[in-house]
């Protein structure tokens, strides 16, 4: 049965762009999803490789697509999803779950989870924005179209990774995330580009290294590093 609380429990996060992702993700099953193997309302999602695309969907259950396997749209609540090697679709939403993206998978929309880390891998491709509030955001050799935006996740970019449409942390609000404790850590690794404004809207640590591209950075010094990571 769907859950009346949970849609109200999110609307009081308020009406940004993170709280929309989430009530987007939170409404991807409905009582009308039962009995289709990739909508669940209890369960995990299978979507095989070889099949025409299909959008998959869970709200207590993890979503896993085959290496090579294409589909439109992967929503989960509560639930991991993962993306295999060179798989294709559109975008991947999570509330709480991690979000992992394969060896040169390619996404034409954007990645958004919450509460759960983020990790895109050699090659994979996201044309729109990744979003959390909070977990880990993982890039090696990946590109992305529309940006990096957080709230309080510590962000790692390595490889010939690119990024395009800068980074933004956010200024948490509405009592999401509180803003004690640890800055976030953004490490912005050998060979990688990140073009746009680096906007940090909280204190971040900031570490750059002497062989990566960036733009112009609001809020925040970067701080060089040699090597492959800094010393901190």
């Amino acid at each position: 049965m769907r859950d009346p609380n949970r849609r109200a429990t999110l609307s009081r996060l308020g009406a940004g762009p993170l709280a929309a992702a989430l009530l987007f993700a939170a409404g991807a099953c409905s009582d009308g999803d039962l009995g289709d193997a990739n909508h669940r309302i209890n369960g995990d999602v299978h979507v095989k490789a070889g099949a025409a695309p299909v959008a998959a969907a869970s709200v207590n259950g993890s979503i896993a697509i085959d290496d090579g396997a294409s589909f439109t749209d992967a929503n989960t609540v509560n639930g991991s999803v993962t993306v295999g090697a060179k798989a294709n679709g559109a975008s991947l939403r999570s509330v709480n779950g991690a979000v992992t993206v394969g060896p040169a998978a390619h996404l034409t929309g954007s990645l958004t989870t919450v509460n759960g880390g983020v990790r895109v891998q050699d090659g994979a491709t996201v044309a729109g924005t990744i979003t959390n509030v909070n977990g880990s955001i993982e890039l090696s050799g990946a590109q992305v179209g529309g940006g990096i935006k957080t709230a309080n996740a510590d962000i790692t970019i390595t490889g010939n990774s690119r990024i395009e449409g800068g980074i933004t942390v956010e200024k948490p609000g509405n009592g999401i995330v509180s803003t004690s404790g640890t800055p976030p850590r953004i490490i912005i690794g050998p060979g990688a580009s990140v073009l746009g404004e680096l906007r940090f809207e909280r204190p971040v640590k900031l570490y750059v290294s002497d062989h990566a591209t960036i733009g112009t950075v609001v809020g925040a010094t970067a701080v060089p590093f040699a090597g492959d990571k800094p010393s901190e």
